[in-house]
Parts: C-alpha cells; sequence; structure tokens
C-alpha cells in the first residue's frame, strides 16, 4: 500500500497539534493547582536566545497551516501571533486543526512535485511539495511542539513522552 502526501501530512499535523494542546491543558492546570500566574508559561523559554512557549505554538501551526495551504492550492490563513494566554492558544490551535481538516486529500495528493516558494529569511526558495512535507514543515512542526513541551516540562508540568505521542497509532 502506498502513503499518500495527505496521508504522511494532515493526520500528523492534527495528532501533533491535539496532542499539543492537551500538553497546555495540563500546564494551564499546573498553573492554577501551583498559583503560577499564566504570564510566567508565556514568558517561559529554554535558554535565553530562544523563543518563549507562544512563539514555539505559533510556528507549529505556522508549519502545518502553511504546508497544507501551499500544497493544497489555497490561500494561507493570516494569524496575528498575539496570543498571550492559554485560552488564546488553545483557540489557535483549533482554529488551525479545523483550517487543515477543511483542505480534502485530493487537493494535497498529487501534490508531490507542487512547486511551492517560500520567503526564509528574505531569501525566496522553490521547494518542490513532498520536499517540502519532509524536509521542512514536518521537522519545524516536530521541532516546536518539542520544544514547547521542553519549556512545559522544565516549568514543572508532570508530563511524559506518551502526552508527547498521544498514544500509539491504529
Amino acid at each position: 500500500m502506498t502513503l499518500s502526501l495527505y496521508q504522511a501530512s494532515v493526520p500528523v499535523f492534527v495528532t501533533m497539534l491535539t496532542n499539543l494542546s492537551t500538553l497546555l491543558s495540563k500546564a494551564e492546570a499546573h498553573a492554577k493547582a501551583k498559583k503560577i500566574d499564566e504570564t510566567v508559561f508565556m514568558n517561559a523559554r529554554l535558554a535565553p536566545d530562544m523563543l518563549p512557549l507562544p512563539r514555539q505554538i505559533q510556528i507549529a501551526s505556522d508549519a502545518a497551516k502553511g504546508f497544507t495551504a501551499r500544497v493544497g492550492g489555497v490561500p494561507v490563513p493570516s494569524f496575528e501571533d498575539t496570543e498571550k494566554t492559554f485560552a488564546e492558544l488553545q483557540e489557535r490551535i483549533k482554529k488551525t486543526i479545523d483550517f487543515i481538516q477543511s483542505v480534502k486529500p485530493e487537493q494535497i495528493d498529487g501534490g508531490e512535485d507542487r512547486e511551492v516558494t517560500l520567503k526564509l529569511g528574505g531569501v525566496e526558495r522553490n521547494l518542490k511539495g513532498q520536499g517540502y512535507l519532509l524536509g521542512m514543515a514536518l521537522p519545524n512542526l516536530f521541532f516546536h511542539v518539542t520544544t514547547a513541551y521542553g519549556i512545559m516540562r522544565h516549568n514543572g508540568v508532570e508530563i511524559g513522552k506518551m502526552d508527547f505521542l498521544g498514544g500509539y497509532p491504529t
């Protein structure tokens, strides 16, 4: 059986964003239980030169919606990157999932060789759909979800590997 571009992208994005939402819920519950102001989490980062928690989630969202839109042939939805609370971050994840699930498999499948132009650091790069997914979108998503996980774990949230993975796929 062949794995389609859609199967290798949208379900993975949905799973990881759903898991990220669960991690955020646990972080919010932890903050409330320990009486930690949520701004502590919103400003948290793993190192001084790394981006804080909200930005990690925004970039994970951008990776998923950007690939889905570009390869699916629809405009990339613009989100403002202004989230400053757990609730706002949850809403962003929900909007992202809703968007990527609105794109049909037939819009993405066959897009392995579709040309995609991205502007990265002021430089335009041309990628093909499959290379974009495997070399940029998925690694970027996993990097930022992992970093968000690390920030939450570093700040005492009791989460583990299965929270990150969300269980085993069937």
